[in-house]
């Protein structure tokens, strides 16, 4: 196949996208980790156009501040009125006057475009040393697109709008898909003699083609190998549809890189996501963003992670992790939930239902269950007990505590912070530690516990609570029911 570095691409993304019924502009919605824009952004990239230029009209404002970080270098054109593909792509050559050579032209909300489709196009081009070449495509349901006429021998005569069809042209399966192949200067010339007399009163690009035969220039064309690449973007129903195609397409590319992913259908990620051999996913799971699940890991089912690293032979399991760390063979899990800035240590764990937040997590140690860790260190092979809560903030400053190695922190505890917890130190169960604990001491932050005797009979007559202490032989006179110096106050 014949290879051609095109001119410039021609990106059209001036509509208003009335029926997404959003603020945000049609070619910014996002699917599978980049608005629509960025997809065909990232498409086209690859073809090393000389020039990239981009069609902007409704919401241009927005548009154009995604484009300052995507593309940079594109060239942005303004239709101040949307008057059809025609009028945006003339308007876009008329800005390019010096462009010669060959133009791609596309629409900016049709994502599922590959590198190679757009290649196969240019490459067409080039072979037939053709004046344009479009890319077709044979669809199921070919309702609301454009149809492509062939004569008796197979050629292309014309695209007919669907809303200009015949009853005869709308049994046609073959429609337009809007990515073309024109030489400059013939585009240019041909634009500027389409009328506007359609039903929706405006330029169609589509019309240049049916110019173009009729001057008898060269039109080729080049049919997709599949018909889902080429779908549109319209409402927010076809744009779950291209998430799904995409979802699809994501998915398989990972299985065939090694990956097990034992149920496709419930597994979504990202574009940006990656994935080493070796890895299982299991149903209900959700990669986003930079995400990298290494060698040997295991995640799900129902896991969310976004931006998270996964080491190798790790497992999470029905949890949810942003922008996280976790180690080589550690553990997270079940209905965990790890924030920004969590590092979980190789051998680590991270038990049911725990949350951290900025926690450096190290080595080897253990929050199994039922607790709160925020603004932390804690030190290799240490565990946290169950219940036990990082107290961090005072209610105006967030602050630092630091458990060193080896130290076991008992269950239900308060660590007011900012705390340090000496390696190899204890905290016993129950304390609230408002001071820190050297190395090798233990911790209490305890009062001692007094037994009010007789006080469920005296508080709580005639209760459950009272008849079951009573079957239980308890006492139920005020006579002799506290010990000297423990009388209620």
């Amino acid at each position: 196949m014949t290879e051609v570095r095109p001119a410039a691409v021609l990106v059209l993304a001036a509509g208003q996208g009335k029926r997404m019924k959003s603020a945000t502009p049609k070619v910014l919605h996002a699917m599978c980790g980049r608005t629509l824009l960025g997809h065909v952004l990232a498409a086209i990239e690859p073809l090393q156009a000389d020039r990239t230029l981009i069609v902007l009209g409704h919401e241009r404002p927005q548009v154009e501040n995604f484009l300052a970080d995507a593309a940079p270098t594109a060239e942005v054109v303004v239709q101040e009125e949307q008057q059809g593909t025609g009028h945006a792509a003339r308007l876009a050559l008329e800005f390019a006057q010096d462009l010669t050579g060959t133009v791609l032209v596309m629409h900016g909300d049709t994502p599922l475009f590959t590198t190679e489709t757009l290649t196969a196009v240019l490459a067409r081009h080039a072979e037939a040393r053709a004046d344009a070449t479009m890319l077709t495509a044979v669809m199921p349901d070919p309702s609301n697109y454009g149809r492509v006429t062939r004569d008796a021998d197979g050629h292309v005569t014309g695209i007919v709008e669907d809303r200009d069809a015949t009853d005869a042209q709308k049994q046609i399966a073959e429609i337009c898909t809007g990515v073309y192949a024109f030489d400059a200067a013939t585009v240019r010339d041909v634009l500027e003699r389409i009328a506007s007399d359609n039903a929706q009163q405006e330029e169609y690009l589509t019309d240049a083609i049916g110019l173009l035969v009729r001057e008898g220039k060269v039109v080729a064309s080049v049919v997709a190998a599949d018909w889902r690449e080429t779908l549109g973007v319209n409402d927010r129903a076809q744009l779950a549809d291209a998430r799904r195609h995409m979802r699809d397409r994501i998915v398989a590319h990972w299985m065939r890189e090694g990956a097990t992913i034992t149920d496709p259908q419930t597994t979504w990620m990202g574009v940006r996501v990656r994935l080493e051999p070796d890895v299982t996913i299991h149903q209900n799971t959700q990669l986003h963003g930079a995400t990298l699940i290494r060698s040997g890991a295991t995640v799900g089912p129902d896991c969310t992670l976004r931006d998270t690293e996964v080491g190798n032979g790790a497992t999470v399991t029905k949890s949810m992790c942003e922008g996280v760390v976790i180690g080589a063979d550690a553990t997270v899990g079940p209905f965990s939930y790890l924030r920004p800035g969590t590092r979980l240590g190789d051998r680590g764990k991270v038990g049911a239902f725990v949350e951290t937040k900025k926690a450096d997590i190290g080595d080897g140690s253990k929050v199994p269950h039922l607790t709160y860790v925020g603004d932390a260190t804690i030190g290799a092979d240490a565990n946290i007990g169950a219940g036990t809560v990082f107290v961090n903030y005072d209610g105006v400053d967030k602050h630092h505590t630091t458990i060193g190695d080896a130290a076991f922190v008992g269950s239900g505890s308060m660590l007011v912070g900012p705390r340090e917890i000496g390696p190899g130190a204890y905290v016993a169960a129950g304390s609230a530690i408002t001071e820190d604990v050297p190395a090798g001491a233990i911790g209490i932050g305890r009062s001692r516990q007094r037994n009010v005797l007789g006080w469920v009979f005296r508080r709580r007559a005639g209760t459950k609570s009272a008849d079951a202490a009573r079957r239980a032989g308890a006492g139920g006179t005020m006579e002799g029911s506290s010990p000297p110096g423990t009388d209620e106050k």
